[in-house]
């Protein structure tokens, strides 16, 4: 029965060598690469960037009503 823990565990030791040198690792690799550097091309933002923009448009809208309702009050002490 303890042979076939070491059996399996160099099993997969030798898959994951296999894996490592076969030509699909430099296939990923490259692939990621070439991936990367058309995202860079495409001025792509990211999560974090995006909901930091959302939460300036947000807080900038907020402002802007305030703004018009003030505006529209200033405007109403005018005409009385």
């Amino acid at each position: 029965m303890n042979a076939k823990p070491s059996f399996l565990s160099e099993l997969q030791d030798k898959i994951q060598q296999v894996l490592q040198q076969s030509p699909a690792k430099d296939l990923e690799k490259n692939m990621r690469a070439m991936l990367n550097q058309g995202f860079s091309k495409l001025d792509l933002l990211t999560r974090e960037e995006f909901d930091v923009q959302a939460d300036v448009l947000a807080r900038t809208r907020a402002r802007l009503e305030a703004l018009e309702k003030r505006v529209t009050e200033l405007e109403e002490q005018l005409k009385g």
